[in-house]
């Protein structure tokens, strides 16, 4: 079997943010963690722009809480800078706007992605979007 990589760390994270119940989500993070992947994921809802600090936040406090990263400044610093690089990809779409959804991160060895799944709109005329980020620690 290959070693894993980038692509399947940020594979895992988007899975993780495409899961509909925490139910799913435990499941998810239990056949990750049987190949290694730790992984996490965090629902978040809001106006966007007031919001973007609160989703980082969001993303380094679930990374701990789940195992994903130790409480280590260059830890929560990867994180932190795959979360705002999944965010600026979403950013065109969002500004102005509400978003609603979920965040899914994972880690394997050095390997730690940030995907943002997002409702992007007002009431049910929404637009979704995927942002990704990656960070080698």
């Amino acid at each position: 079997m290959e070693p894993l990589g980038s692509r399947d760390v940020a594979k895992a994270a988007i899975q993780m943010s495409l899961t509909k119940s925490r139910e799913e989500e435990r499941l998810l993070k239990e056949q990750f963690l049987n190949e290694g992947i730790h992984a996490a994921a965090v629902d978040y809802g809001g106006e966007f722009i007031s919001s973007v600090t609160k989703i980082i936040e969001r993303c380094v406090v679930a990374s701990k809480r789940e195992g994903v990263i130790r409480d280590s400044h260059n830890e929560e610093g990867a994180v932190a800078g795959a979360a705002r690089e999944a965010i600026s990809q979403i950013m065109p779409k969002a500004i102005g706007l509400n978003v609603g959804g979920k965040i899914g991160i994972a880690r394997y060895n050095e390997h730690i992605s940030v995907a943002i799944f997002f409702g992007i709109g007002l009431l049910h005329l929404n637009e979704v979007a995927i942002g990704l980020g990656h960070r080698a620690v």
